[in-house]
């Protein structure tokens, strides 16, 4: 029964699949009578079929080598695509890792989507998203992979444009969509040049043909470098960061799912291509370099801005930054432990402030305070996960992060003190957002706010359990090797620069002495901190004007030249159609008329050739 689990571990992408398509059922144009809300239950249960088959497979395959199944697809001029699955402890807990929140952020949406119409919808993408992600995670190959992540970007497409009525949601989900398009393209460009170098798509045999090949420095640099801008789109580095921005004007239980392990998606194909990187001194730099700038870039402008939404999106790019850093240096393991920590705290910080969106009814965080005597419960949810998120011990984060900077010390000096900024910084910005809403006195928007109702409430303090206990799953699966190194310098320091961010922003934003909003000295830093760097202004007169000016061409030669054309020829066979109707109706002598100067223009051309 045990080897059940996982010789059928690939059913798990069909559950979500079937929940998807049983969810067309329930369209308001479909059913009527009963309302959408089955929709949502149906696949709330594929769900949960898909973490205990997870549950139960990771059970069987933990402390065994990993397995590889291989599905015949086609074969076409000489080349065999062939679906390659890699069944490790690593593939399946990535797995669990999707389906237990997406489970969470289901029940969340139960209760926070309560009167919405869009159910059906709603949850069947939820449910192809889980799917392309589970398929994802045990997907060996990078042709494949490439090909679920562009499902990916269309399934991100319409879940943020879900509310098509609305034109900031429709504008959002298309800057998000273009955004991430620039990225897919290049990473087309480095899977189709890759396979002439190595013979293989396949992740496995990447790496073997990695560690023996002497290809020329040149050429697997610009492979290498468009690969790497594909994992840039889906984790929202620089310059190609403000898809994630945009995409906060979906359904915030939607968000909860894209900003925990969607955006993980790119790192995950980053951390499987580290081998092939590895080649590349120069991509590694360049890989180095965007993570650090967007990790730094991307935490300052979090702290700039009064969007709750938008203040955590950001901090969820300066994160995907550390991961590339990780990456860039070669610690793969101290990736997949940030993934991890990543996906479980700004999880449990996006219900929290989701919680206080669905009945104060504003994300501005300038309207909020007052909260912790009418919230406490979304308060301490908020306070365990920004412990969680920056390197505190005994949590997640901090043994992710404990293990990155004790490596980066010794090549990478300026790396881990950057790292130590980035954190106190990251710190600094969860207490102002924390401060700002729970803080203070109660304001208009909050005077009569309380917890909301027990489905948001629910999966909150679930997910907040899991992060209490994030340090005993580590332990019990062996991530961390010993306790000891919680009293390490590296642990001191990193310790060190949470609590001075923590109490900084207390300080600041729990202090009815210090007057708020906070401004800075210099105005005009502040204000381009605020804009995201001028970035929307940018991608407006480049990537958006550019797509839009080519748009409006093709528009152009497709209405006055194709459909001028077409429009000649149809009014040529329309016009010879009515004349020859005639002699249909018995108009004879028309008919002849035609006939006889069709002849005459005959002789004519006769006569003037013989001249």
């Amino acid at each position: 029964m045990i080897n059940n689990w996982l010789d059928t571990i690939w059913l798990i992408p069909c559950y979500s699949l079937l929940g998807a398509a049983l969810s067309a059922i329930w369209f308001p144009g479909i059913t009527r009578k009963t309302g959408p809300r089955p929709a949502g239950y149906i696949n709330i249960l594929m769900t949960f079929l898909s973490l205990i088959h997870a549950i139960a497979a990771l059970n069987a395959a933990w402390g065994q080598p990993a397995q590889e199944i291989s599905f015949p697809w086609l074969t076409v001029g000489g080349l065999n695509f062939t679906i390659d699955l890699e069944i490790s402890p690593i593939t399946i807990g990535a797995i669990a890792l999707i389906a237990g929140i997406n489970l969470l952020a289901q029940i969340y949406a139960v209760g926070y989507m309560e009167m919405d119409w869009g159910w059906g919808r709603f949850f069947a993408l939820l449910a192809l998203f889980e799917s392309g992600m589970c398929s994802l995670a045990l997907c060996n190959s990078l042709f494949f992979s490439y090909v679920i992540l562009e499902i990916l970007t269309l399934g991100t497409y319409l879940l943020v444009g879900i509310w098509y009525n609305q034109s900031l949601v429709v504008t959002g989900a298309r800057d998000a969509f273009l955004t991430k398009r620039v990225g897919d393209l290049f990473l087309l460009m480095g899977v189709v040049g890759l396979l002439p170098l190595t013979g293989t798509w396949n992740f496995t045999e990447l790496a073997q043909w990695a560690s023996a090949t002497t290809i020329d420095p040149n050429v697997i640099t610009l492979v290498t470098l468009a690969l790497l801008v594909g994992p840039m789109g889906k984790c929202a580095q620089f310059p190609l960061h403000l898809w994630l921005d945009e995409a906060m004007e979906g359904p915030l239980p939607s968000t909860i799912l894209r900003n925990t392990v969607v955006v993980a998606t790119g790192a995950w194909v980053l951390v499987k291509l580290q081998p092939i990187f590895a080649l590349s001194p120069i991509t590694q730099q360049v890989m180095i370099g965007v993570g650090a700038s967007t990790a730094l870039g991307a935490v300052a402008i979090a702290i700039a801005q009064i969007d709750i939404k938008r203040a955590l999106s950001y901090l969820t790019s300066a994160y995907m930054g550390i991961i590339f850093i990780a990456v860039g240096v070669g610690e793969v393991h101290s990736a997949y432990i940030l993934i991890v920590a990543h996906a479980l705290a700004i999880g449990l910080l996006l219900m929290a402030v989701g919680s206080i969106i669905s009945n104060t009814v504003s994300q501005d965080l300038t309207l909020m305070g007052g909260l912790w005597s009418r919230r406490p419960i979304s308060g301490l949810c908020f306070l365990i996960g920004a412990i969680a998120l920056v390197a505190l011990p005994p949590f997640g984060s901090f043994w992710a992060m404990a293990d990155l900077i004790s490596h980066l010390w010794p090549g990478h000096a300026a790396l881990a003190i950057l790292l130590l900024i980035i954190n106190g910084l990251m710190a600094f910005s969860l207490m102002r957002v924390f401060g700002l809403i729970w803080g203070g006195k109660p304001k208009q928007m909050t005077e009569r706010s309380v917890e909301p109702l027990w489905l948001i409430v629910l999966p909150m303090t679930i997910l907040a359990g899991l992060v209490l206990h994030t340090p005993q799953l580590f332990a019990t699966l062996g991530i961390i090797p010993d306790w000891s190194a919680a009293y390490s310098l590296d642990a001191l320091l990193l310790s060190g620069s949470s609590l001075a961010g923590l109490s900084t922003g207390a300080y600041l934003y729990l202090n009815d002495r210090v007057t708020k909003p906070i401004q800075i000295p210099w105005h005009g830093l502040q204000s381009f901190l605020a804009n995201d760097f001028y970035t929307p202004k940018l991608y407006k007169v480049t990537i958006v004007g550019l797509v839009d000016g080519i748009s409006q061409r093709m528009y152009w030669f497709d209405r006055f030249f194709v459909d001028g054309v077409g429009n000649l020829f149809g009014l040529a066979t329309l016009f010879s159609g009515q004349n020859l109707r005639y002699s249909t109706f018995g108009q004879l002598q028309l008919y002849t008329l035609t006939i006889m100067v069709g002849i005459g223009v005959l002789l004519l051309l006769l006569f003037n050739r013989t001249l």
